[in-house]
């Protein structure tokens, strides 16, 4: 199932160019109160939610095209990234002095994850809000494993049990000599979207083409199975560092092609089995 957080949080699922409203649907989450458990509710309880999806009544559907693409992870406790994760990326970050700013730039095997702000998670249809347009600032298009179950110290081997879906992710960067996860976390520098798709529909993870253009033009384009680290090593890497909890994005890095954008650019990203997200970018 491909399901889709819209508008004003409407759930949505998705068929084709248009979307079944099934929002009646989140009466089936548990009640809670403060202070709420970890994790997005919706997905630790995605089971039960698409039982009753699937019992709603359809009488509500949209176009694509007329509504707003809203992250379909709400509350995700951790966003994960997984730097230099491509060779050819390697090798691209090494040549540009853009991107390397004089540093001796590794793989993620030396660099391990780093952590993103919560508060820059968006959706397709927000678009991408440029804070420092006068610096160089790029796209980064990537496959995003969304976790599906508590995954604490879990091993690659049974990694995959805790997947709960996949979506696209733009992880967006400000270079410069600060921090990785400081230049990555500003306000709208992690777009998620269009929306999830669930694990049935994508059996492997490990062989998807994955493409972005910006104002039509290819930038960058690839496929899983070039990953340095796959699927399930960076749920096994990330869970012996820290408990992953039902909603957790892992962003599992770029290809080469990485480029910069400025106001008035349009990017489409677009990931095999998944779809296609248009995201507009736009000064702060």
């Amino acid at each position: 199932m491909k399901l889709c957080r819209y508008d004003d949080d409407r759930v949505g699922l998705v068929e084709g160019d248009s979307l079944t409203d099934v929002t009646s649907a989140l009466d089936s989450l548990p009640d809670m109160r403060w202070p709420v458990p970890a994790g997005d509710a919706l997905i630790a309880h995605l089971d039960e939610f698409l039982a009753a999806a699937d019992e709603a009544a359809a009488t509500v559907r949209k176009r694509l095209a007329d509504v707003e693409l809203l992250s379909p992870i709400a509350n995700p406790t951790k966003i994960i990234g997984a730097p230099v994760n491509y060779a050819k990326h390697l090798a691209e970050s090494r040549a540009d002095a853009g991107i390397h700013h004089n540093r001796d730039i590794k793989t993620i095997d030396h660099y391990g994850l780093f952590l993103k702000a919560g508060t820059s998670l968006v959706g397709a249809s927000d678009g991408i809000a440029l804070r420092f347009p006068e610096r160089r600032n790029d796209h980064e298009v990537e496959l995003v494993a969304v976790i599906g179950s508590t995954a604490d110290r879990v091993s690659a081997a049974n990694a995959m049990a805790h997947v709960a879906g996949y979506t696209i992710g733009l992880d967006m960067t400000v270079r410069g000599t600060e921090d990785r996860s400081f230049r990555k976390s500003i306000d709208s520098y992690s777009v998620i979207g269009p929306w999830l798709v669930t694990t049935d529909e994508i059996p492997d993870p490990m062989n998807l083409d994955l493409t972005l253009t910006v104002n039509g033009d290819i930038r960058q384009q690839s496929n899983t199975r070039h990953l340095i680290f796959d699927v399930p090593r960076l749920i096994e890497y990330a869970s012996s560092f820290y408990t992953l909890y039902p909603g957790d994005l892992i962003m599992t890095g770029t290809p080469d092609g990485v480029g910069p954008v400025a106001h008035g650019d349009r990017l489409v990203a677009s990931i095999e089995g998944i779809g296609s997200m248009t995201v507009d970018v736009r000064n702060a």
